[in-house]
């Protein structure tokens, strides 16, 4: 009763955006949270794409220590060893030329929105139309909500920025009669190759390399949101790298740091040499403490062989779930991209959130009838086992008995 009246008393002085689930955690190990009862929960969310090495990873805890004991600040005014080290690392992963670091996926996206039409600009094109798609997210600052295609986060937030028009997703007609109406005055594509808020929808391979082709015969730029499904999470280090792109500028953040927070716009070619002193700025964008704890994420992701573990990973679970879900009539598609999985039902499932927290597991509902499953890429085999088993009991215990 006392943990229950202090987290009430400190929740009245925090703002009321969201929808919060009975439960505080105390601390984390591997897979697992513990909530401050002592009670055990299995992490198939990962702070939504965040924690993907897990809580309280050896290799990522040292290096936060480590560099907490040395600099945790100075400014982007100066020169950031660990920041350099890791934008060397991203390009190099990512076969581009330059990084901006921020502090969120967000912000990265914000840096893109800003970079493509500075692009635009200097090619003398003085009204920018930057596409996205339908189902998309982008994030919560006011150009990325207009950049998403959900009409119900714009609402109240108006005037919004100009210059934001919608294709459908996986219709590259849509692309083509996008391109063939406004023409010369398109400055980007800004694509997800995976939509995660959107139901976890998957872009089909054929039609992201005919909006990059169509990018690059009217000179704008092919730009890839990879804030929730890069970091290995798909199977390589970014999603893109499975589909044969080749994009001008991709973005990405939550799983980067492990839970510290940190964003980065990447870009090659023109687009990385858009942004000059004064243009563009963060100021904790890529310190010290943050882009530390990065490059011990990417080292241990490369060392462990974590991308070639979350395409096994993956493809074991969903093929767990079409063989335990292969006989329920409200299970509408099963689908995904490594450890990135959406069940959706035909129904809308957002009780199985706190069906799922009582029985000790960490999911998520998005897109209303979608559950969405983001599991950490170092659980084990047995893991994935009780992630199937537990779900499949709820989704046959919640149509059975809604």
């Amino acid at each position: 009763m006392i943990a229950i009246k202090a987290f009430q008393i400190m929740n009245t002085h925090v703002m009321n955006t969201y929808q919060r689930l009975p439960v505080t955690f105390s601390h984390g190990e591997g897979v697992w949270l513990f909530d401050t009862d002592g009670k055990r929960y299995l992490d198939a969310l990962c702070g939504i794409s965040v924690t993907n090495l897990g809580h309280a990873h050896p290799a990522v805890s040292t290096a936060i220590k480590t560099q907490a004991d040395l600099l945790l600040h100075t400014s982007n005014l100066y020169h950031i060893t660990p920041q350099q080290q890791l934008a060397h690392k991203l390009c190099s992963i990512a076969a581009m030329d330059k990084v901006f670091f921020s502090n969120s996926g967000a912000e990265a996206n914000e840096a893109a929105i800003k970079l493509a039409r500075l692009h635009a600009s200097h090619k003398g094109n003085n009204h920018p139309i930057i596409i996205t798609m339908t189902g998309s997210f982008h994030g919560r600052t006011l150009a990325t909500i207009t950049a998403t295609s959900s009409q119900k986060m714009k609402t109240g937030f108006g005037p919004l920025p100009a210059g934001f028009i919608y294709g459908e997703y996986n219709n590259i007609d849509s692309a083509k009669q996008l391109f063939a109406e406004h023409g010369d005055n398109i400055a980007a594509v800004f694509v997800e190759p995976v939509q995660g808020e959107g139901g976890i929808n998957v872009g089909d391979a054929d039609y992201l390399l005919q909006v990059q082709q169509l990018c690059h015969n009217h000179q704008a730029l092919f730009m890839l949101d990879e804030v929730q499904s890069g970091n290995a999470r798909c199977g390589h280090y970014f999603a893109f790298q499975g589909l044969g792109l080749s994009p001008d500028v991709i973005t990405t953040a939550k799983g980067l740091g492990n839970g510290v927070p940190i964003g980065a716009c990447i870009a090659k070619g023109a687009a990385a040499e858009t942004l000059s002193p004064g243009t563009h700025g963060s100021t904790f964008g890529g310190n010290p403490l943050a882009t530390a704890a990065a490059l011990a994420v990417i080292k241990t992701i490369e060392d462990e062989q974590l991308c070639d573990r979350a395409t096994e990973l993956g493809n074991a679970i969903k093929a767990g779930f079409e063989k335990a879900l292969a006989d329920n009539p409200a299970v509408i598609d099963i689908r995904g991209s490594g450890l990135m999985i959406g069940i959706e039902l035909d129904r809308p499932c957002g009780q199985l959130v706190a069906d799922a927290l009582a029985a000790g597991l960490l999911i998520n509902v998005t897109a209303g009838s979608t559950i969405r499953l983001l599991p950490p890429l170092i659980m084990s085999d047995e893991n994935a086992q009780q992630i199937v088993d537990t779900v499949t009991t709820l989704i046959h215990q919640f149509i059975a008995d809604p």
